[in-house]
């Protein structure tokens, strides 16, 4: 389907007893698309993107991966179709070294990852892959260094990396300024600007400078359901988004 979107999800739903984590949301990723999603704390962020990476399953509602269906499948199988995704806490291989972490995920998506520090000549093109998308970050000169060794910021940006690695249409960017000192909080924001245009991303950060340095559209949750999507123009003018974030946060 040459119109669909890069993802959609149709009337999401979940709850766990009486608490409404996810109200029949209604969203669409373009493809190529820079979306940011921005919400108060509780507002039910996270538990959509876990819906949506099938951490957490749906209790109703269809979610859409290039026009097809995924709603019933396992997040394994979602990142074979496309679908990558970064957390507000880094997951990466602290022991191991930068380019070994991207290459673990390269060798992943291939299906080698098993075999992959095997001794045998044909697994140069994954490590060669990975330093590519290394030098494609700025971040090429860490390649030989254990991932412990490197400033938080650094580590964050070879969490990218390793999410770049899986080959995704869609990349959702959980938090990625998250715990980055404000020094290094730039190069996380010129990184994430110069993603390849070919990948929708989307973005769920409190930074609200750099969502409206990134996004071309944000979507506002609030207690589970979406409150308003627009341009960052649109979302910062409007009266019910001030409201819930007290009028401070989202001033422009």
């Amino acid at each position: 389907m040459t119109d669909a979107a890069a993802l959609e999800t149709h009337g999401l739903c979940r709850s766990f007893g009486a608490l409404q984590v996810a109200d029949n949301i209604n969203f669409r990723l373009e493809r190529g698309a820079r979306h940011a999603l921005i919400g108060p704390n509780g507002a039910g962020k996270t538990s959509f993107v876990n819906l949506v990476t099938g951490a957490l399953p749906a209790g109703s509602g269809r979610i859409i991966l290039t026009g097809e269906d995924v709603t019933a499948l396992p997040q394994a199988r979602r990142v074979k179709r496309g679908l990558a995704r970064t957390f507000q806490i880094n997951t990466l291989f602290r022991g191991l070294s930068v380019l070994e972490n991207v290459a673990l995920a390269i060798a992943e998506r291939q299906g080698i990852a098993g075999r992959l520090f095997r001794p045998a000549g044909r697994w140069r093109d994954v490590i060669e892959a990975a330093y590519r998308s290394l030098e494609q970050l700025g971040i090429a000169d860490d390649a030989s260094r254990l991932v412990r060794e490197l400033p938080y910021g650094r580590q964050r940006l070879v969490e990218i990396a390793v999410a770049l690695g899986l080959a995704p249409k869609v990349l959702l960017l959980d938090e990625p300024a998250a715990g980055v000192p404000a020094a290094e909080s730039g190069i996380i924001v010129e990184t994430v600007e110069s993603l390849p245009t070919d990948i929708a991303v989307l973005i769920i950060e409190h930074d609200m400078d750099l969502v409206f340095r990134f996004a071309r559209r944000i979507t506002v949750l609030a207690q589970g359901t979406v409150l308003m999507e627009g341009t960052p123009e649109e979302v910062a003018a409007d009266a019910r988004v001030r409201e819930v974030y007290l009028g401070e946060e989202i001033s422009r």
